[in-house]
């Protein structure tokens, strides 16, 4: 499915300029002049005229100053090791110096004095003629501080209350909304494949837009739609669809965007969000991650049920099934984790339908591949059918990101149109990760590599049900030595046999290097676990064992807690089991390495020589295989040089339950 996204910008959306950095630093600022202009701890005393000239004669004060405009006069003495009359200092022993400010009666009395006590030679400092200030920085001393509090304060509301509503419209819903004057450019177009999706999302369009087709034959229009699927499959996308094809008001939100730090603004969000519907029914809500909400209540057990999370889908669930018959508001949701919603929110009347978005198919990809590949250049070089058979288990977004890191392959390499190999190489990169060629490894460990990798391809060539060998390289990879490209049939539902030769498979690589090393290294590690969790979901999961057959310790429902639902007996017989099962095809991956030992060999050689190697090279040593296989038409749609075709990233096949935890 398609993952093209435009740019969405619904009302009361756009970007907001970034004051508070601004309004710091005026904060930091305005308390910075405060302390500069208000840090000197002289001490001021108002005195008397006469007490004034009495005690500048002492000698004791160095500096006059006689300010014109108000007719103060003031004496300051900043020593404070002269102190003739220690009167002054007495209720200030940490002061630096003092200051005697008096007025005079007019200002001539005070040019007499000046003149006077330049006269008389007791008086040894400077004296200044000055106008006074105002006192704007005396109040901004005193009121400052309150004024920055408040100023603070009143912005941390409006910060808790994400608006200007305030600490008040905390418990608001912050649904975006997107209706006809700001539609979504996203149709149904922009989404490929999941044919059986779309018509399901078209369906509850067509309700919207023309209920009284259903409600005359009686019918019911659904509350509720939930889209369930792999992560990158389109649910979003879909949604978005829907919202640029309706012509109703459409709501959006995340399930996480009802949970706050503060108590019961997740169940107010949720009321006010259907109020919301309601006021702009007919209407489209869309809960994307749903199950951040919506999680099965009362499962932990040492927690307390009455948390915030809780009460929230309380509220939700008060809310879907509060509807009016017909009142003309859809539910949408998304997740990709629906076993761990509550029962009650699947339930019919809340959820009436629940739509799976699945993996693609291969149809399905290269209709993905034609949408996203509307903007690139390409050449005749490009085969959309290999492409889609080459991505087997790939979801939307994988192909979109294919598309793109083609394009920016081609790019790096000055080309006007992107070519096969530009996206062989985009698979590539993405799968298995950059190549390493920097990468210092000794000619021991090469060899070993090139022994290993040889391994599995060949016991993987002639087994029934071995994925079909595309690329072998021993060219460092991501945290790779070594690597194996193989395609997969898209299975859905794997017989026994096809297991026991995928664990045969990965045996191969251990197997070839004790064989013809006669050394065992940790290169096999990822090798084991497959193998191991494998073996373990045979016989524990699919009843596949013949000491415990058709018996499934499988919980889906997760009934089983912490305890396990078998005997220590059991649980040794079922080691057991799992240790004959590796061992038996331990044993098999041996014998198939002797029986082509000369072709291993040839394949570990030009291993080293050329470090990678293609089906056409295992074919020209080993033959055609057995079976017909997809490599076979590979083979014949492809140049000369054979397409690198990846194994499918993790979760594209189906998955093997991992065993339970002893």
């Amino acid at each position: 499915m398609s993952n093209n996204d435009n740019n969405l910008k619904p009302r009361g959306s756009g970007s907001k300029p970034n004051s508070m950095i601004w309004m710091y630093l005026i904060v930091l600022g305005v308390i910075a002049v405060i302390f500069f202009f208000n840090s000197d701890t002289t001490t001021t005393r108002d005195v008397s005229w006469e007490e004034f000239v009495s005690e500048v004669n002492k000698g004791e004060f160095n500096e006059v100053i006689l300010y014109t405009n108000t007719q103060v006069a003031e004496a300051a003495n900043v020593d404070t090791t002269r102190r003739a009359n220690p009167s002054f200092f007495a209720q200030e022993p940490r002061a630096k110096g003092v200051k005697l400010r008096a007025g005079f009666p007019a200002s001539q009395e005070g040019d007499v004095y000046i003149q006077e006590l330049r006269a008389s030679g007791k008086f040894n400092g400077k004296i200044y003629f000055k106008e006074a200030s105002g006192s704007g920085w005396t109040w901004l001393a005193y009121f400052g501080p309150v004024l920055l509090l408040i100023g603070f304060y009143y912005m941390m509301m409006r910060r808790a209350g994400g608006g200007a509503g305030g600490i008040f419209s905390v418990g608001k819903s912050r649904a975006r909304l997107f209706d006809k004057k700001n539609s979504v450019k996203v149709t149904f177009a922009d989404v490929a494949g999941q044919d059986e999706a779309k018509a399901e999302i078209a369906e509850i369009v067509d309700f919207l837009k023309n209920p009284k087709r259903y409600t005359e034959l009686g019918g019911k229009i659904p509350k509720g739609a939930l889209l369930v699927g792999p992560p990158g499959t389109g649910k979003t996308l879909l949604a978005k669809a829907v919202a640029g094809e309706a012509d109703v008001p459409f709501l959006s939100m995340s399930g996480s965007d009802f949970v706050e730090m503060f108590v019961g603004v997740g169940a107010s969000r949720v009321r006010d969000l259907f109020k919301q519907a309601k006021e702009k029914a007919p209407c489209i809500v869309f809960i994307d991650e749903i199950d951040a909400v919506g999680r099965a209540r009362g499962k932990n057990p040492n927690m307390s049920s009455n948390d915030e999370r809780e009460n929230t889908l309380n509220q939700l669930l008060t809310e879907m099934d509060g509807f009016g018959t017909n009142s003309g508001v859809i539910v949408l949701a998304a997740t990709n984790r629906a076993d761990m919603l509550d029962k009650a929110l699947l339930r019919a009347g809340r959820f009436d339908r629940q739509i799976h978005v699945d993996l693609p198919e291969v149809a399905d990809r290269k209709a993905i591949f034609l949408v996203h590949l509307r903007n690139v250049k390409i050449d005749g070089s490009v085969d959309l059918d290999l492409l889609a058979r080459q991505t087997p288990g790939f979801s939307g977004a994988d192909i979109a990101n294919v598309c793109n890191e083609a394009a920016l392959v081609a790019a790096r390499h000055n080309k006007r149109a992107v070519q096969r190999q530009d996206f062989n190489d985009a698979i590539d990169r993405i799968v298995g990760g950059l190549e390493k060629r920097s990468k210092v490894m000794t000619e021991e460990e090469r060899n070993s590599i090139a022994v290993h990798e040889a391994g599995h391809a060949t016991v993987s060539w002639h087994l029934r049900y071995g994925d079909p060998l595309i690329k072998v390289t021993i060219v460092p990879r991501g945290k790779a030595l070594g690597a194996a490209w193989y395609l997969p049939e898209e299975r859905q539902i794997t017989p026994k046999e096809a297991l026991l030769d995928k664990i045969c498979s990965l045996m191969a690589g251990r197997v070839a290097e004790e064989m013809f090393l006669g050394i065992v290294d940790t290169g096999a590690l990822n090798d084991l676990e497959r193998a191991t969790r494998m073996a373990y979901a045979m016989v524990t999961y699919y009843g596949m064992s013949e000491r415990i057959p058709n018996i499934s310790y499988y919980d889906s429902n997760e009934s089983y807690g912490f305890t396990k639902p078998y005997s220590e007996s059991r649980a040794q017989q079922i080691d057991d089991e799992v240790q004959q099962i590796i061992n038996t095809q331990y044993d098999r991956a041996r014998q198939v390495l002797q029986e082509h030992v000369d072709g291993h060999h040839q394949l570990a050689e030009l291993l080293l020589q050329r470090e990678v190697i293609f089906t056409e090279d295992a074919e020209r040593i080993f033959g055609k295989r057995p079976w017909q296989s997809r490599t076979d038409t590979l083979e014949q749609e492809s140049a000369a040089t054979p397409p690198a075709l990846p194994t499918p990233p993790a979760g594209t096949q189906q998955q093997v339950p991992p065993p339970f935890t002893k």
